[in-house]
């Protein structure tokens, strides 16, 4: 019999909610998801920020790169109206504040840090990352993932017990060896993966297996019996009415 499939809202309740924004993750914690996911990039003076995009353009009403601003301008725009006028307060958190968010909601909530360091090379973010990991005291509830496979053995060599996952798209028959290259306990895929014979010999071999990013619950039950830990989800509220699985 499966275990339940743990329930991770992505970039907060994004689907009712601006994306990776303090009231996205405040009404995660308040529907009692079992984890969050949300993305980092750095600012100029390398503060690690909380926002999927290497530009601002399409969350906020400003223009330009994260990396070019420095992260006082940054809390400036307005990163909530894009998605509905009554959001026009919300701006981008910092990863600290977001940690210190979650260690404050008296949740067991896990947080998944995705690196976006895929696109631009943030030099020096792994450090960062783990040192607001280590500030919060939230090491054993946190899960960091890239597509950058490289930023995870970095990762690995500056914490040995710190919980790391590859991310990546397709049906790769070769995403065990490269999980060994890096010394990565997890990885995150697509449905497809996840219900394929590759994806069930990696929960065979003993890989928490979370999926991204599932929005239709007609597809928990198969996830479930491939044997999945997690779904990341931007609608939450709706999995968690089905958390009566195992099936």
């Amino acid at each position: 019999m499966s275990k339940p499939v743990e329930i991770y809202a992505h970039r907060g309740c994004s689907g009712e909610f601006p994306e990776n924004t303090m009231a996205a993750f405040e009404a995660a914690c308040k529907i009692g998801a079992d984890g969050i996911e949300l993305d980092v990039q750095m600012t100029k003076d390398g503060e690690v920020v909380v926002i999927h995009d290497e530009q601002i353009d399409r969350t906020t009403n400003g223009i330009g790169f994260v990396k070019d601003f420095r992260y006082k301008q940054l809390k400036l725009f307005d990163a909530g109206s894009w998605f509905h006028p009554k959001f026009s307060r919300q701006t981008i958190p910092s990863l600290q504040d977001v940690l210190d968010l979650i260690k404050t909601s008296d949740s067991e909530m896990k947080v998944n840090i995705e690196l976006k360091n895929d696109v631009l090379l943030y030099e020096g973010m792994e450090e960062k990352v783990l040192q607001c990991v280590q500030r919060s005291g939230m090491m054993d509830s946190v899960i960091l993932s890239s597509f950058n496979f490289k930023s995870m053995g970095r990762m690995r060599e500056l914490d040995n017990e710190i919980q790391t996952a590859l991310l990546f798209e397709g049906i790769p028959s070769n995403i065990m060896e490269e999980a060994r290259k890096v010394r990565a306990n997890g990885l995150h895929s697509e449905a497809s993966f996840a219900v394929s014979a590759a994806g069930k010999r990696t929960v065979e071999a003993g890989y928490p297996l979370r999926v991204f990013t599932v929005n239709q619950t007609d597809k928990l039950e198969d996830l479930a019996r491939s044997g999945v830990s997690a779904l990341i989800t931007d609608y939450p509220g709706l999995f968690l009415e089905n958390k009566s699985v195992p099936f």
